[in-house]
């Protein structure tokens, strides 16, 4: 676990602040799924104990899963690296269990890492004067990453729950936090968000 810093004075006006977990859905928080350095168990337990923190302060909660309707529509440059063949079960695109039995939540549907791209996010968070995003969910080094750098751009302010993420490998999970979350907002713990929620 990264070294995180908190004020005493800190704290999150709930008014302004949404929760966005991504990809946390059936094909991706896999039960027993090998990840690190969390495991799938402990990101979807923070995450829900987030949801339920900031569902009982009223604030925004969204939920982010990856969906395509006949794959056409997914990014499919070439690359160096074989591509990533996901296994597309019935249901693999239906948010897990534990999410979806918050039924105020929005849901936004991508096609690609980011949440922002293509979705109407942005345009969800600036309608109900939301400044700070509070971001978790799998994989931190994808689209956990690339939302966060999405998020940069258009001004938002950031909060990285780094115990409800996780990535393919402790190495991509810690460069990504180490390195690119310092730049882009604060690392924090799901205990210490709850605690800061207003």
């Amino acid at each position: 676990m990264t070294d995180v810093k908190t004020a005493e004075s800190e704290w999150l006006d709930a008014k302004k602040t949404a929760l966005v977990v991504i990809d946390l859905q059936n094909g991706i928080a896999t039960p027993g799924r090998q990840l690190a350095p969390n495991s799938v168990e402990q990101v979807v337990g923070q995450a829900s104990k987030l949801a339920q923190a900031f569902t009982e302060k009223g604030a925004f909660v969204v939920f982010v899963r990856v969906s395509t309707l006949d794959g056409k529509d997914m990014p499919n440059p070439k690359t160096d690296a074989k591509p990533n063949a996901m296994q597309r079960p019935e249901g693999w695109d239906n948010l897990i269990p534990e999410l979806a039995r918050f039924k105020n939540a929005h849901v936004v549907t991508k096609r690609q890492w980011g949440a922002f791209y293509g979705t109407d996010l942005d345009l969800q968070l600036r309608r109900r004067g939301i400044d700070t995003i509070v971001l978790c969910g799998i994989s931190t080094s994808i689209g956990v990453d690339t939302t966060a750098r999405e998020a940069f751009q258009h001004g938002y302010h950031q909060v990285f729950v780094e115990d409800a993420m996780t990535a393919s490998t402790k190495e991509e999970h810690d460069y990504v936090v180490k390195t690119m979350f310092p730049k882009m907002g604060k690392i924090r713990t799901a205990e210490q968000v709850v605690s800061a929620m207003k």
